[in-house]
């Protein structure tokens, strides 16, 4: 595979001329949140029916539809949408590429069968060109055609031949025998391929100008370096014969089942039985997901756990609490921008919140905002500003705090730093750069708290339109948005009995058990410290009237911790 789903790195698919969208929805229902997928397709009636994504969670594709983002035609013939689609997917694959592209074009062509391949002869030229505009160094394509006789056509073929590792033309039982319908599929795409892809793009732009005239472009590439090609062309000919056979072969069948309406094909249960046990797909209807009120479905995800987990609320940090994170290499620290609360995700904008209480119920989260079905965090609904003075704009955000349930994954036995991974990959996969009337999701900075310094460099004091004039205590995140702190959540990530030390010896961090002596520079399993751990244990140090956190602020509460009192104390004790 080119990815797995241990790996950091969500696999990236694109699929175009799609609509609506059955492809995307498989590798969705076989990768679930480890993809994240990116379409455009013609907009109107074969448009994507997300809608009707019943096997997987359509919270992780994004249509775009070339020029004008959303509000774009999806017309692939169009270079400025070719143009504006690639910019998209490469900014939100950090320039990468997808990983595979999957294109399933075609239009009514009735009356005109005959004429299919000449008159989807653009769209299969847009359609590898996108390829070799999305698709990332090592990358894959898959395409449907039809015939492949036209030197239009196989020169198209030509080309992917020469710009990836792999290339085979091949007609899958899922479709129909008796018709020209057959799919390229290439395998490793090569570096260099620049000159090919703007070949492609300068080709399109011609085909574009000769639209209302009697002239068309009927090569792409000389017939004499085709036939030159040796391998290729006699592959190419016993292709089309090969699949020409299995046509009229199915042709006469169906010819003869029309004579004979008493015949029947005994098999077909049969192999299309076996066919899905072959590919690992269960022999039962797509249905549409159940609905589920909230509580129930909080029960169903949390399976057993003692519910009053949830209610616990964090140790006040001060001055005799302080002793609590003595070991320092054990804790991790994030910014709070208001109260904790527990957020559950039915599907689409179905999402509720809950502040751990038993007495308190769900409540429908009034934000627009969209999540997979079965997911479960804890986060915080900070409402984040940009600018200063009358420019600044407020948005309200989900910061992720710790994640729980992901899309029915259940990861609360897993290692906190290895949650905060899957949080920032699961942020990525649901994130929608293309709705920026959408609300946020970001999963919270985490510092170590010998690292604690790093967060006061991030304060500053800033006028926020609400506050008068008068200059309040602000955080600024990795985006350039600030918010308003309220204080610091200090969360241990190591359990009892071990703890984290340092060997000045051989300068590397080491696991201690406490009780049996145990030293070990690997990663005790009993020492990862589940999320009721990291959620009862936590610590907060409130960020209130009378605690100065920035050189700004003149008054100090001797009751309450100060930056000093802290750093000092983290100081004093970090090996």
């Amino acid at each position: 595979p080119l990815i797995k789903e241990r790996d950091a790195e969500l696999l990236y698919f694109a699929d175009v001329c799609a609509g609506p969208g059955g492809f995307s929805e498989y590798v969705l229902w076989r990768r679930k949140w480890h993809a994240k997928g990116f379409g455009m397709t013609l907009k109107g009636p074969n448009d994507f029916k997300l809608e009707d994504f019943y096997s997987a969670s359509s919270e992780l594709f994004e249509p775009y539809y070339g020029e004008g983002g959303i509000d774009g035609d999806g017309d692939i013939t169009r270079p400025e949408n070719i143009t504006a689609f690639r910019n998209f997917v490469l900014d939100n694959t950090d320039h990468k590429g997808v990983h595979f592209l999957m294109a399933d074009g075609g239009f009514s062509v009735e009356g005109q069968e005959n004429l299919q391949e000449i008159l989807s002869k653009q769209l299969m030229l847009c359609q590898f060109l996108t390829a070799l505009s999305i698709v990332r160094t090592g990358g894959h394509f898959v395409c449907k055609t039809f015939d492949l006789f036209t030197p239009f056509s196989v020169g198209l073929i030509y080309l992917l031949y020469c710009c990836f590792e792999r290339v085979c033309i091949f007609k899958p039982v899922t479709s129909r025998p008796a018709n020209s319908e057959r799919y390229v599929i290439c395998k490793g795409l090569k570096l260099g391929i620049d000159d090919v892809r703007d070949y492609l793009f300068m080709v399109n732009i011609r085909l574009n100008q000769l639209r209302n005239s009697d002239m068309d472009v009927n090569l792409v590439v000389p017939l004499n370096v085709i036939k030159g090609d040796q391998d290729f062309y006699d592959y190419i000919v016993q292709s089309n014969e090969n699949h020409c056979k299995v046509q009229i072969k199915a042709l006469a069948k169906i010819r003869a089942f029309v004579q004979d309406t008493t015949l029947i094909e005994p098999r077909q249960a049969e192999i299309r039985k076996e066919c899905l046990q072959l590919w690992g797909i269960p022999d039962q209807a797509r249905v549409a997901p159940s609905s589920s009120d909230p509580k129930s479905k909080f029960f169903e995800l949390i399976q057993g756990t003692d519910i009053d987990t949830f209610s616990y609320k964090p140790t006040p940090l001060n001055s005799s609490t302080l002793e609590k994170i003595r070991q320092v290499l054990d804790y991790r620290c994030m910014v709070s921008g208001s109260e904790q609360k527990f957020l559950l995700g039915l599907g689409k904008s179905q999402i509720y919140t809950w502040d751990g209480r038993q007495s308190d119920r769900w409540t429908k989260l009034d934000l627009k905002t969209e999540l997979p079905r079965d997911t479960l965090l804890s986060v915080e609904i900070v409402h984040e500003l940009k600018g200063e003075g009358k420019a600044q704009r407020k948005i309200s955000a989900i910061h992720i705090l710790d994640v729980l349930v992901l899309n029915g994954n259940d990861v609360r036995k897993q290692h906190f730093n290895q949650r905060y991974v899957l949080a920032e990959k699961f942020v990525k996969a649901v994130s929608k750069p293309s709705r920026p009337d959408m609300n946020p999701i970001r999963v919270k900075e985490v510092y170590r708290l010998e690292e604690m310094e790093k967060i006061f460099v991030r304060l500053e004091m800033k006028i926020i339109k609400s506050s008068g004039g008068i200059p309040r205590l602000s955080y600024t995140g990795r985006d350039d948005r600030h918010f308003v702190p309220t204080g610091l959540y200090i969360v241990r990530t190591v359990n009892d009995p071990w703890t984290m030390a340092y060997s000045k010896n051989s300068k590397r961090k080491f696991f201690f058990n406490k009780m049996t002596k145990q030293a070990t520079y690997d990663l005790p399993s009993d020492s990862i410290a589940p999320f009721h751990v990291c959620h009862y244990s936590r610590l907060f140090w409130e960020w209130g009237e009378g605690v100065k956190v920035h050189d700004s602020q003149k008054r100090q509460d001797p009751e309450k911790l100060s930056k000093e009192d802290v750093l000092s104390f983290i100081q004093a004790h970090y090996p």
